[in-house]
C-alpha cells in the first residue's frame, strides 16, 4: 500500500509501519507500547519516537483518508453512485485528563425505560459501503471521523461547539469535493437524517433515511396552491403521516422479495410521494413504509431525497447501513479502537482515526487477490462445513500470519510490498481452503 506513505514524512512513514504492524499483530488491549513489544521493536528503538508520532506527527487524518477513497474507489466501486453511511459510536475511556471526554448515554446498554450513561468519545464516522470479493454482505470502510464534544465541555474549554449531525453535514460535504461528479447516496438513522444533513446538499447527493411515525408530509405545491401576491408557496397541500398511512385503507398494500441482511424477505410496504419539509426542505421524495412482521415495532418509514427512486431501491440502499454496525464492532472487538490511553488533543484526534484507517488498509490488502492466496485460509472447523466466505476475523487472521514472521524494521518490508509477502509463505493447502468453504 505504497499509496499510504506519501501522506507521511519518511520517519513518519517508518514509524507508521511499526505502529501498524504492532497494531494488527496484538491480542490483547491496544497500545502503543504493547505495539512496540509484539514487534520486538521496544529493545532496539526509544518509545518516545512513536509517541510523537500521534501527539507530535504532521500528518492529517483526513488526507490520509482521502488517499484510501480514492483507493477504495478505484478498487472495489469505480462505476455507479457511492454508497455512504453516517453513524456515530461510543469508546469508552476515564481520566480527568483526556482530551475531549464526556459522559454520553451508551445506547448499547440503554432501553426505553433504563438509560445508562458512559464516560468516554464519541466519534461521528463516514464510511464507504462497498461489496469485497470475499465475502457476500456489504462491508463498511471509513474514510472520515470527527471527535464530539459535549457542549459544557467546549465552553470549559472555550471551544466552538457543534452538534453531532453538524459534524456529519462537514464530512457529507468534504466527500462531495473528493468525488467530483459522481452520485452519492447517503444513509443514516433517524437521528442524523434531519434539515442539518439535507438542507442545501448538492444534488448530486441524496439521502435515505429512517423518519418518525408523525414525520408532518406535504404535497408538492401545484399552480391552483400559488398565491396571487407575496412570495411563492413551499409546500403544497398536508398529508397524512406516516402512521395514519400505514393505518388507512385507501393507500394500498404492495409486495416485493428483496434480499435484506443476507436473508430473503418478502415485504409489505406503502408508498407515497411527499415533501418532508423539516427534514428534506422543499424537494420532493419517495416515502417507504414497511410493515414489520416481528418485534415490538409495527412499522417502520424510510425516506428518500429522490422521488424516483423505486421502494426496492429504497430499502437495499438503507439495509447497507448495518454494515457500519458492524464495522464498529469489529474495530472494537478486533482492533482496539476504545483501548487507547491517548491523552493530548492531537493524539487522541489521531489515534482513533489510524486505527480505523489499518482496518480498511487491511480490507484493501486482502480484497487486492491475497484472499485466494493460501494464507488467507480459514482454520478449519469440523463443526462448521458450511462456513463459505471470510469475515474480519480471518482477515486479521491473514495479516497476522504474514507481518508474525517479518521484521518491521528492515527497510525491505513495507507497504509497498504487503501482498508479496503473503505469496510465499506455507500455510494451510488449498484443499484446506475449498473444504472450509
Amino acid at each position: 500500500m505504497e499509496a499510504v506513505s506519501v501522506t507521511f514524512t519518511r520517519p513518519g512513514a517508518r514509524n507508521a509501519w511499526v505502529v501498524f504492524a504492532g497494531w494488527v499483530l496484538t491480542m490483547g488491549t491496544h497500545a502503543v507500547t504493547q505495539a512496540l513489544v509484539v514487534t520486538d521493536v521496544a529493545r532496539r528503538v526509544h518509545h518516545e519516537r512513536f509517541h510523537r508520532f500521534f501527539s507530535r506527527g504532521c500528518w492529517r487524518p483526513d488526507t490520509l483518508g482521502q488517499l484510501l477513497f480514492e483507493r477504495i474507489v478505484a478498487e472495489l466501486c469505480s462505476h455507479g453512485r457511492l454508497v455512504v453511511a453516517l453513524d456515530d459510536t461510543l469508546a469508552p475511556k476515564k481520566g480527568p485528563e483526556v482530551f475531549g471526554i464526556g459522559s454520553h448515554l451508551d445506547p448499547v446498554r440503554s432501553t426505553k425505560s433504563y438509560r445508562v450513561f458512559c464516560f468516554g468519545h464519541i466519534w461521528v464516522v463516514l464510511a464507504v459501503v462497498v461489496t469485497v470479493p470475499f465475502s457476500a454482505r456489504r462491508w463498511a470502510l471509513p474514510v472520515l471521523l470527527r471527535l464530539y464534544r459535549t457542549r459544557s465541555e467546549c465552553d470549559q474549554a472555550g471551544h466552538r461547539y457543534h452538534k453531532k449531525t453538524e459534524l456529519g453535514r462537514q464530512m457529507v460535504d468534504i466527500l462531495v469535493g473528493w468525488a467530483g461528479t459522481r452520485g452519492i447516496d447517503v444513509v443514516a438513522d433517524s437521528a442524523y437524517c434531519n434539515d442539518t444533513l439535507t438542507r442545501g446538499l448538492s444534488k448530486q447527493v441524496t439521502v435515505i433515511g429512517a423518519v418518525r411515525p408523525d414525520a408532518v408530509l406535504t404535497a408538492a405545491p401545484t399552480a391552483a396552491d400559488r398565491k396571487h401576491t407575496g412570495r411563492r408557496r413551499k409546500r403544497g397541500r398536508a398529508l397524512p403521516k406516516p402512521e395514519q398511512i400505514y393505518n388507512d385503507p385507501r393507500y394500498p398494500w404492495q409486495l416485493t422479495k428483496l434480499t435484506l441482511y443476507g436473508k430473503p424477505t418478502a415485504i409489505s410496504y406503502k408508498t407515497v410521494k411527499a415533501q418532508w419539509y423539516r427534514g428534506a426542505g422543499e424537494r420532493l421524495g419517495h416515502l417507504v413504509i414497511v410493515h414489520v412482521e416481528h418485534g415490538a415495532i409495527a412499522m417502520r418509514a424510510f425516506f428518500c431525497t429522490d422521488s424516483e427512486r423505486s421502494a426496492d431501491d429504497v430499502l437495499m440502499t438503507y439495509a447497507g447501513r448495518w454494515s457500519l454496525e458492524v464495522c464498529f464492532r469489529d474495530l472494537k472487538q478486533h482492533m482496539g479502537f476504545a483501548d487507547s490511553s491517548a491523552r493530548k488533543r492531537e493524539a487522541v484526534e489521531r489515534v482513533a482515526p489510524f486505527v480505523a484507517y489499518s482496518y480498511v488498509v487491511l480490507v484493501l490488502w486482502l480484497a487486492d487477490g491475497v484472499w485466494q492466496m493460501p494464507v488467507a485460509a480459514p482454520p478449519i472447523r469440523p463443526w462448521y462445513k458450511h462456513k463459505q466466505h471470510l469475515s474480519f476475523a480471518d482477515v486479521l487472521r491473514a495479516a497476522q500470519r504474514v507481518l508474525g514472521r517479518i521484521d518491521v524494521l528492515d527497510p525491505a518490508r513495507g507497504y509497498d510490498n504487503l501482498r508479496q509477502l503473503a505469496a510465499p509463505l506455507a500455510p494451510p493447502a488449498k484443499a484446506a481452503l475449498r473444504r472450509a468453504a
